[in-house]
């Protein structure tokens, strides 16, 4: 009877531990910084179309970049989200530089006055898929 009882304990465990961390974070609720960013050479690099894990931005994409802590809790390249106050889903599809923690930027194509105009606000992030 103690064998089974401590297998059974034994296999929960390396269960559980065995999940990865995204499995955690689906459905889980984040509040973030929300700034926006555009396809210039300005605001990214030589490449402004061209993301940190290669994809090709386009305008009218719902694009976003994530800091670096948001990826070591579990979102990662394709991982879907919804921002509190924007219709649709969002994809991450581009990371940030190190220094930004708790922080999302918005892809707004080559409309330089939207991101103008969306600014800095503070938002709510629902990860639908990781």
């Amino acid at each position: 009877m103690k064998k089974a009882f401590f297998g059974i304990l034994l296999s929960i465990m390396t269960l559980s531990w065995g999940m990865p961390a995204s499995a955690s974070l689906q459905g889980q609720t984040l509040k973030v910084t929300a700034t926006a960013y555009n396809s210039v050479r300005a605001q990214t690099n030589a490449n402004p179309t061209i993301a940190a894990w290669g994809d090709r931005l386009k305008p009218g994409m719902k694009v976003i970049a994530v800091s670096r802590d948001l990826l070591s809790m579990g979102l990662k390249h394709g991982s879907r989200v919804k921002i509190s106050g924007l219709p649709g889903e969002y994809v991450v599809l581009d990371k940030m530089n190190k220094r930004w923690s708790k922080k999302i930027d918005i892809y707004m194509g080559k409309d330089i006055q939207a991101a103008r105009n969306w600014g800095r606000r503070s938002v709510t992030i629902t990860v639908i898929e990781v």
